[in-house]
C-alpha cells in the first residue's frame, strides 16, 4: 500500500490442471495475462504474476474512497501432467517469496470446478502442498473457488444443496478455512459483473482477517 488511499491485494491460485485457475486469474485482473485453454494435459508450467489497472470506487475504508490494485500469481496444476510435484512445490515456493516475500500473501485460492467431483487422492496432495508452503496459518489464508458453478443450476441443484452433498473430504477442507468458498458462474454473467461479485466474496474474506497478510522469507 503506496498510501492511505491506495490499497493492493495480493492473491495466489493453487488447483489441480484445468481447474480453471488460469481463467480465474484474468477475470479478477479485468485482462487476459494469463494464457487459458482447453488442453488435455497442464497449460500452465512456470508461476506468473500479472497485476490489474486500478479498480476505483469499489470499495471504502475509514470513510474514504480506496483504489483498489489486484496482484495475482498463477500457479501451475498439481498434480501436473508434466512436472513431478517437486518440482511444481520448489517454483511456488520460491515465486510466493519472490513477489509477496515483503508485501505478504492475502489470500489463497483453491480452484476447483463444480462439475468435477473432488477426488480425495488428488486433492489431499494438493491442500498439503498449501499447507507446507503457508505454514500452520494455512487456515487463515485459504478460501476455495468453485468454477462452472452453473453446471450445479443446470443439474437442479442449491449452492446448500450441492455442498450437503459433498464428500466428507471437501467438507472437511471447508469446515477447516471457516467454510470460506465462492461460486463463478458464468451463464447469463458478464465478464464485468463475475469479477465485481468474487472480488466482493474475496475482499470480505479479507476484511475478517483485518487486511493481515501472510508473509514470506
Amino acid at each position: 500500500m503506496t498510501d492511505s488511499n491506495k490499497m493492493i491485494i495480493n492473491l495466489a491460485l493453487f488447483g489441480m490442471t484445468q481447474s480453471g485457475k488460469s481463467s480465474v486469474g484474468n477475470i479478477l485482473l479485468g485482462s487476459s495475462d494469463f494464457h487459458s485453454s482447453f488442453s488435455p494435459c497442464s497449460v500452465t508450467k512456470v508461476c506468473c504474476l500479472g497485476r490489474s489497472c486500478h479498480l476505483c470506487g469499489f470499495m471504502r475504508r475509514g470513510g474514504q474512497e480506496i483504489t483498489l490494485q489486484i496482484q495475482v500469481l498463477d500457479t501451475p496444476g498439481y498434480p501436473h501432467s508434466k512436472l513431478n510435484q517437486e518440482h511444481v512445490k520448489q517454483e511456488v515456493k520460491h515465486a510466493l517469496a519472490h513477489h509477496f516475500g515483503q508485501e505478504g500473501l492475502h489470500l489463497a485460492l483453491l480452484v476447483q470446478r463444480a462439475d468435477v467431483p473432488f477426488c480425495e487422492q488428488e486433492a489431499s496432495s494438493l491442500v498439503q502442498m498449501i499447507q507446507e508452503l503457508l505454514g500452520h496459518a494455512w487456515k487463515n489464508y485459504t478460501a476455495i473457488l468453485f468454477t462452472h458453478a452453473e453446471k450445479i443450476e443446470e443439474a437442479g441443484f442449491s449452492e446448500d444443496e450441492y455442498l450437503h452433498e459433498a464428500p466428507e473430504t471437501l467438507l472437511t477442507v471447508l469446515n477447516s478455512i471457516q467454510c470460506r468458498y465462492i461460486f463463478q458462474y458464468k451463464k447469463e454473467n458478464s465478464f464485468n459483473e463475475q469479477r465485481l461479485k468474487m472480488l466482493e466474496r474475496i475482499m470480505g474474506f479479507i476484511k475478517e482477517n483485518c487486511y493481515q497478510v501472510l508473509t514470506f522469507k
